[in-house]
């Protein structure tokens, strides 16, 4: 009998989307030939999923979790094959499970995710239960990607149009400050904002170095063009990557309630305000589906394949 391994069983997951235990069970039985393991779990009941696992899930939703003193948090992207899918209740609340589970549970990565048992129901694993909502539901339904955030600040969440956009940012705050309503409303802008703004990094030192030279050297070709004086050029670049750190840098963004104040600014009115020193941590922001190819239907390709 051929031994099964860990690396089979996750390829045979990721070929049928079956659970875990299922997978290594199957392979088990099929003495370790991936088709006929494939061939097992259709016949166990599993077909659906097998079937759905090469679709592509560009659709779905962000889903957060924030604990009640707002110190434990999550945000998770999970697809789904349709945006119609995506709005039911099934979708959701399994959406908002897995944000729980993570927040609460703390996996590594998306691959030891899957493989944990699920908090609110221990003769399951998430792998299971993904597997069970594509069956139910009716489409392929994948866990894309998460973050987990745990502070002795604040953490703010923030999910716009539906799931399309979600956000989580941490503040750090001493006791005092963790219990201000400026503080937390301060939190929550900051939420806001990223959804909106789309900064790419909290400060200018957390700039990427690599697009920031590529910015570099766009701003000066772009100011040789306009011909201007080489020995002016390098001013001129400075002047406008300030520019672009006003454009990419969550605390040198202009407030997008209140143009008159930049984020840093307002950061410390609160502060002030609240008698406590602030400071923004770290953020996150997912768009749901980005990256992914999404399918393009051909009707005209299609019916021609049908008439020949």
């Amino acid at each position: 009998m051929a031994a099964v391994t860990s690396a089979m069983v996750k390829e045979l997951r990721e070929r049928t989307s079956a659970g875990m235990m299922d997978c290594k069970k199957a392979l088990v039985e099929s003495d370790g030939d991936m088709d006929k393991a494939i061939e097992w779990l259709r016949e166990k009941g599993l077909s659906q999923a097998a079937k759905k696992a090469s679709r592509i899930a560009a659709e779905g939703v962000v889903a957060q979790y924030l604990n009640e003193d707002a110190t434990v948090g999550a945000i998770v992207e999970v697809n789904c094959e349709t945006d119609f899918v995506a709005k039911t209740d099934n979708f959701l609340n399994f959406a908002n499970s897995v944000a729980k589970h993570i927040a609460l549970a703390n996996p590594a990565d998306v691959d030891a995710l899957l493989a944990q048992k699920y908090i609110d129901d221990e003769s399951k694993t998430i792998s299971d239960m993904i597997s069970d909502a594509t069956v139910a539901i009716g489409e392929k339904i994948s866990v894309r990607r998460f973050e987990r955030y745990e502070t002795t600040g604040v953490l703010s969440t923030y999910i716009h149009l539906g799931g399309k956009v979600g956000v989580m940012v941490e503040v750090a705050a001493d006791a005092n400050g963790r219990q201000n309503d400026e503080v937390k409303t301060f939190a929550h802008d900051l939420a806001l904002q990223i959804a909106a703004a789309r900064p790419e990094a909290v400060r200018k030192e957390e700039v990427d170095v690599e697009k920031l030279n590529k910015e570099k050297e766009i701003l000066r070709a772009q100011a040789l063009n306009e011909g201007k004086p080489e020995k002016i050029v390098e001013r001129m670049v400075e002047g406008r990557i300030e520019k672009y750190y006003k454009e990419v840098c969550l605390l040198e963004q202009l407030f997008v309630k209140d143009g008159d104040k930049t984020i840093r600014g307002l950061m410390g009115e609160i502060a002030k305000a609240a008698n406590t020193n602030l400071d923004v941590v770290k953020f996150v922001r997912f768009e749901r589906g980005e990256g992914i190819e999404k399918r393009k239907d051909d009707l005209a390709g299609e019916i021609a394949a049908m008439i020949k």
